[in-house]
């Protein structure tokens, strides 16, 4: 299929030929694809459970290159897609240029605020729920060295890695915690075969639990830790199913009901900054039947306790995004 057709389908192409406006939403995914099992798949549910509570259609977009992104927006914009939800920090710049020029178009972005009157910017507090996590990998470890492999080295997967050392710290103040980031382009996103070799590396220096916060890059440390006989941690998506008895839990960020609501609310989005954490089931873990030989009741009601104390304001967890150091962890 073309790029132009990937983009507007059939219909939206006879809708530019007519001049007609069609009120569709659009969802464009980031660079990693639409089934990552993880960020990006998670909007994909998000849009396919507004398609199938309501009947409706939407227009989505794979992201091929970094080039693409303005031509995507406007494209979309000119066929009349309303909203159009973006997922990514990546397109913040590109939608602040864009969105003045279509005024009566609705944009959404996630993962990056966007001080426009027609975007909605959704962010959410993951230092929150990787701080869960982390104290589920320490009370889970046995030899008290846990790991953490991000995705592209940025400030928003640093605060990812800070809430989990501040986690894994509260259970243990004495853990080791070995940190690397995959690489520094969006490439670090989709590349598997370096995420499985960073688990190895981390396990050959006594890690046991690992965290990956990395997008696809993530089913590749997923898939060492397995091999290994180690335990691991997905994000975003409950990527529990992928490896049942070895991936201890999911950091959930419900990317998907970010996408569902800028759905639902269609053409009446609501611009302004919505952020989603504990408090508001915006972030969370995962528990099901692949992990609850895994979870201990002990484990469960201390992590139910901390979310608790977050949500309540009571238990502050350190946010990379304001202050760039990060107590528990070093780089």
């Amino acid at each position: 299929m073309s790029y132009l057709k990937s983009i507007l389908g059939a219909a939206a192409t006879l809708a530019l030929a007519s001049g007609a406006a069609l009120a569709e939403p659009a969802l464009i995914f980031d660079l990693g694809g639409k089934f990552d099992k993880s960020f990006n798949e998670a909007a994909f549910n998000g849009a396919e459970r507004w398609k199938a509570e309501t009947g409706g259609t939407y227009r989505e977009l794979e992201m091929q290159s970094e080039a693409q992104r303005e031509q995507a927006l406007r494209r979309l914009a000119e066929a009349g897609s309303n909203p159009i939800v973006m997922t990514g920090f990546a397109f913040g710049d590109v939608l602040n240029k864009v969105a003045p020029d279509y005024p009566d178009t609705k944009f959404a972005i996630i993962d990056m605020v966007v001080d426009q009157p027609n975007v909605k910017s959704v962010v959410f507090n993951e230092h929150e729920g990787s701080y869960l996590v982390g104290m589920m990998a320490a009370m889970a470890s046995k030899t008290g060295t846990v790991g953490f492999v991000g995705g592209m080295d940025i400030p928003l997967i640093r605060k990812f890695a800070c809430g989990y050392a501040q986690g894994v710290k509260a259970v243990n103040p004495d853990a080791t915690i070995i940190a690397n980031m995959t690489g520094t382009t969006p490439a670090a996103w989709n590349d598997p075969v370096k995420g499985g070799e960073l688990a190895k590396a981390q396990i050959a220096q006594g890690a046991d639990v690992i965290y990956a916060a990395a997008g696809g890059t993530g089913i590749g440390v997923l898939q060492a830790a397995a091999d290994e006989g180690k335990l691991s941690i997905g994000v975003d998506s409950n990527q529990n199913y992928l490896h049942p008895g070895s991936v201890l839990t999911s950091m959930l960020k419900r990317v998907d009901n970010a996408v569902y609501e800028a759905f639902k609310e269609g053409e009446n989005l609501q611009p302004g900054v919505n952020v989603m954490g504990i408090a508001n089931g915006g972030v969370g873990y995962a528990l099901d039947e692949h992990n609850a030989s895994l979870v201990t009741e002990e484990m469960k009601a201390a992590v139910d306790a901390a979310a608790a104390k977050i949500a309540s304001g009571e238990l502050q967890v350190h946010d990379y995004m304001s202050d760039d150091s990060c107590p528990a962890l070093s780089f």
